[in-house]
């Protein structure tokens, strides 16, 4: 139905007076007439009123550059609509009625359950009672751009019709996530987990969001597999990997079992073709699945450099070649054990070996896997072994990181970092990371490891410098005080976390045998952490100084106090893990213990400081008594998305600059730091002219001599901090992680010399992995103020397609990765 042109103006005009905000100086009646002759610019003849309220949010968006306040008015238009579309009702003078939204509510879980989308479960629940309990003042904390990806893709719907509001998908979810309990608490611990998740202390990755309390919950992360060296093993891996992408699980693939081209099959007596051509199927399986319907199948093949296979391997993803040993739609990763870095750096020989004829080495680490490698060297130099190659080390090294600048990949992760620190060092060896590189999970033919993930939002536990709020006692030692967070907060949201997570073990729908095998053995959740940036930004931080070093470690240590103290207290309440006996837990070895034993085993120092400023006595004792719910509690995921609906920084990333363009399924965003548009406000310095030569700048503030220097200082974007600096932040908060963390490197050079000293100083500081490759545009000229004696003015490129192009003034820009089982 059409409306004529007046109409349609009193539809923007009533649109956009109704999402008015508390600044009346952001919206002046002259302002207001300027944005509805916008949009009526923007409309054609006959337009409705949802499109003459879409291309309203067109406009303020598109203003969010000039006054990030207009992201949330753009929000507010397009909740505003979503709320018609869901109950064919207009939301009142005042906005949304609260009566509306609770009956939408009643009415979303009723409709969900009838269609068979919804466990039949959450009909039983109170619902009078739960839509009672709603916030719908909450929807206030989404941006446009979480509101816009939750839309199009979080919210269930039914015969195409979106059946969700933003607070009733947070119910709904924990509602869901609920379903563990006991009925006779199951009402409260719904309302408990609704609270953390819709003031976004904490929000689980997108599989939990998408299928908490369905009747096919597949509520898991990542999935790590090892592929055996038998042909059916393999087919049937390209099964499970099917299986498992199609329920929205990303995938680290271990491939080193298998063996190297022109070994010899026994059975048919010709040589094999080896790993690549497998890969490549695995790459058109990977490409072939679109996980539950909404975004594309991702896996990560694992391959140890010792492997005949791994020169061809470091080729995977070139784009030139035969397109038949190419696989452009698959992420790659090299397990590196220690001994091959140590003869990179005394610029000795490596040996490529066939696993057929070196089978342990695969499932050993450390000294032993030393030992058994230097005895198969003897035995490829005595005749004793058919097929096997000698490479400088060095060599193959430099190839390795010619590969990661010019493709993004392989991502470089330290095997024996990763086993040796592993509480489950007695279940057997890790064998591979997983897709996003923060998981650090046991794998064999018999099991596939399985990781549950949500992380924290840290810039939700900011003490407000304005309350008087004293943050209360949260069981740590005083000494343990993090200035600027609010402890007492963090601790009760990290408990209700830590129980959501484990939920997830006993409710999830395991699309593999193997993965319900694993994964009710052993139970590891992956606790992360986001905002950190922003949580710095907060307090006046920057993030390339020693006091961001010092508030990382004081983070970390206090999520690790909590996450660990109440997976004990879980066991105390549900028992401990079945594998439980024997791990380090089981030994009083914890993570901040095994920095130690790396030393020992690698027989040189970790530069990292190790300092316990908490009561651990006390959670070990508690773990003594009563043990572990959980073999693993922490891992820290990429987060692009959820950070996104929690309107924060990435994960533990910096900024990626102070304005740009993200890309990702849902669209194309403005991002520009609220933090740094208040800083020069407050300086009388933000106006349309700062705004260009912010927008010249690709948006760093690095060069504009007119703002301060410690403004300039605490807004260093991604690139403007020295990688080095980021790799120890990452290396002081893996002392009291248990798994791993997702950390990218973001290179501001071409310079190689470069390249291998950050690598290298990854390795020494004891990290367990990496991730993506950031480099700048190749467009975009250097403009950042690191150490420009070291680094210079360079023209690089980027290795992810995160298109930095900017001509005629346009802003950077940067796509979400591929990776988003872990966000």
């Amino acid at each position: 139905m059409t409306e004529n042109a007046a109409a349609v103006t009193t539809v923007v005009r009533r649109a956009l007076d109704r999402a008015r905000p508390d600044d009346e100086a952001l919206l002046t009646d002259d302002t207001a007439a300027e944005i509805v002759a916008a949009t009526e610019r923007d409309l054609y003849a006959g337009a409705t009123g949802a499109e003459a309220r879409e291309a309203l949010v067109g406009v303020l968006t598109a203003r969010v550059e000039r006054d990030p306040a207009y992201k949330r008015l753009a929000a507010a238009v397009f909740r505003h609509q979503h709320y018609r579309e869901v109950t064919d009702e207009e939301p009142g003078a005042d906005g949304i009625p609260a009566a509306g939204y609770r009956e939408a509510f009643r009415a979303g879980i009723e409709r969900g359950v009838e269609a068979e989308l919804l466990d039949e479960r959450m009909a039983e629940y109170d619902l009078a009672a739960l839509a009672d309990s709603l916030e719908p003042a909450r929807d206030g904390r989404l941006e446009h751009m979480a509101m816009t990806t939750l839309a199009q893709r979080y919210f269930l719907t039914v015969d195409d019709d979106s059946i969700e509001l933003p607070q009733t998908f947070w119910m709904r979810v924990a509602m869901g996530i609920a379903l563990r309990e006991p009925e006779d608490e199951r009402l409260a611990r719904a309302k408990e987990f609704y609270d953390a998740l819709s003031t976004l202390r904490f929000v689980f990755s997108t599989p939990t969001l998408f299928h908490a309390g369905t009747t096919h919950p597949q509520l898991s992360s990542c999935y790590l597999t090892t592929v055996p060296d038998d042909l059916e093993g393999i087919f049937d891996s390209y099964k499970a990997h099917a299986k498992l992408s199609k329920w929205s699980g990303g995938l680290g693939n271990d491939w080193t079992n298998v063996r190297a081209a022109g070994a010899r099959i026994e059975s048919t007596g010709v040589e094999s073709t080896g790993t690549v051509p497998f890969l490549n199927i695995s790459n058109d399986v990977t490409a072939a699945i679109n996980r539950s319907g909404k975004r594309r199948g991702a896996a990560c093949a694992y391959l140890e450099p010792w492997h005949l296979d791994f020169p061809a391997f470091l080729d995977l993803k070139r784009n030139t070649g035969d397109e038949r040993r190419r696989t452009h739609e698959m992420n790659t990763a090299a397990w590196v054990p220690d001994l091959f870095m140590k003869r990179v750096q005394n610029d000795g020989q490596w040996t490529l070996f066939s696993p057929d004829e070196t089978p342990d080495l695969h499932e050993t680490y450390g000294e032993e896997f030393e030992r058994r490698y230097r005895e198969y060297e003897r035995q490829a130099d005595a005749g004793e072994i058919d097929q096997y190659e000698r490479r400088d080390a060095a060599s193959l090294w430099r190839t390795m990181l010619t590969r990661l600048f010019e493709t993004g990949h392989p991502w470089l992760t330290f095997k024996d970092a990763c086993n040796v620190r592993s509480p489950q060092d007695h279940a057997g060896v890790i064998n591979s990371s997983n897709l996003c590189t923060e998981i650090t999970l046991n794998t064999s033919e018999e099991e596939t490891a399985v990781c549950n993930l949500g992380s924290v939002n840290l810039a939700r536990h900011v003490t407000d410098a304005d309350s008087d709020e004293t943050p209360g006692d949260d069981g740590a030692a005083d000494s343990g005080a993090i200035e600027g967070i609010d402890r007492e907060r963090l601790a009760d949201t990290i408990e209700t976390a830590m129980r959501m997570l484990d939920n997830v073990v006993d409710l999830n729908f395991y699309p593999t045998d193997r993965a319900e095998r694993s994964n009710t053995r052993h139970r590891p959740v992956g606790l992360g952490m986001m905002g950190f940036h922003e949580a710095l930004l907060e307090q006046d931080i920057s993030m390339a100084s020693e006091d961001a070093v010092d508030f990382a470690d004081r983070i970390a240590e206090f999520h690790s106090y909590h996450a660990i103290l109440n997976s004990s207290r879980l066991a105390r309440e549900r028992g401990t893990y079945d594998s439980y006996a024997g791990s380090k837990w089981d030994r009083d070895v914890f993570p901040q213990d095994t920095v130690s034993l790396l030393e020992a085993e690698r027989d040189r120092e970790i530069p990292v400081e190790v300092n316990e400023r908490l009561d651990w006595e006390g959670v070990r004792e508690h773990v003594r008594n009563h043990g572990m719910r959980n073999s693993n509690t922490m891992a820290i995921a990429p987060t692009a998305t959820i950070s996104t609906i929690a309107g924060t920084t990435p994960s533990i990333e910096p900024l990626y600059a102070n304005l740009y363009v993200k890309s990702n399924m849902s669209g194309e965003f403005t991002v520009v730091n609220d933090h740094l548009v208040a800083d020069l406000d407050e300086r009388d310095l933000w106006d349309d002219e700062m705004l260009d030569r912010i927008k010249y700048h690709d948006g760093s503030i690095q060069e504009i001599t007119e703002i301060p220097e410690a403004v300039r200082e605490r807004h260093r974007g991604a690139f403007e901090i020295d990688p080095r600096h980021q790799l120890r932040l990452a290396a002081r908060r893996g002392v009291w992680l248990d798994q791993s963390q997702s950390v990218n490197v973001f290179f501001p050079s071409t310079d190689g010399s470069l390249l291998d000293d950050v690598y290298r100083t990854a390795w020494e500081l004891g990290l367990k992995t990496t991730y993506y490759l950031r480099t700048l545009g190749a467009s975009q000229f250097e403009k950042s103020t690191i150490d420009m004696a070291e680094y210079g003015r360079t023209q690089t490129r980027d290795v992810e397609s995160e298109s930095t192009d900017n001509t005629e003034n346009d802003l950077p820009s940067v796509e979400d990765p591929t990776c988003e089982a872990c966000q």
